[in-house]
């Protein structure tokens, strides 16, 4: 099944009873989608927690948006990828949402053989089809801690803007330095 394009999701209205309770029997949605997250934290968690990349990245919404958890994941792959290839050992990581909204879908028949649009209930609840997090405007999405070289920053920041099309809103990238070092 393919998936919807992320304009369907991301500039629409935050929609409510999309959480799980705490009683089952209770709760509008009964089985929830896995997360596509695989890791919220790559590289050397060590040598961040010791101070050794004193300056950070962070990656920042300029709107109110709602991402789906299979573009975070694309954009973790590409950075985790890309970054090992570019700079090698020496930067950290971390992704710093998490999908907790559950996105419903209201499944219509169209196409093949039918020559009008299935009609269905209106304003139906719809079954779960994935998640997304909703961000507001100047909240952080990912964190790119690295070490006090230029050029590293450079390259970096080339990879992030390179990022934009998986993201399905516009992003702005921030310096933190902690040069306590």
């Amino acid at each position: 099944m393919a998936l919807r394009k992320a304009s369907a999701y991301s500039g629409r209205k935050i929609t409510h009873y999309t959480r799980v309770g705490k009683k089952k029997s209770k709760s509008y949605i009964k089985t929830v989608p896995p997360s596509k997250i695989v890791k919220f934290k790559m590289g050397d968690a060590k040598g961040k927690e010791n101070g050794r990349y004193p300056v950070v990245l962070n990656i920042v919404t300029k709107s109110n948006v709602q991402i789906r958890d299979n573009s975070i994941e694309a954009v973790r792959q590409f950075l985790n990828r890309f970054l090992t290839e570019k700079i090698g050992k020496e930067w950290f990581l971390e992704i710093k949402i998490y999908p907790h909204n559950i996105l419903r879908e209201n499944k219509m028949l169209t196409g093949a053989g039918a020559d009008r649009m299935q009609t269905g209930m209106a304003l139906s609840f719809g079954k779960t089809i994935g998640r997304a997090a909703v961000l507001k405007r100047g909240q952080t999405i990912f964190i790119v801690s690295i070490k006090n070289n230029i050029k590293q920053e450079q390259t970096v920041r080339k990879l992030i803007n390179s990022v934009k099309s998986r993201l399905p809103c516009a992003i702005a990238i921030l310096k933190e330095e902690n040069l306590k070092t």
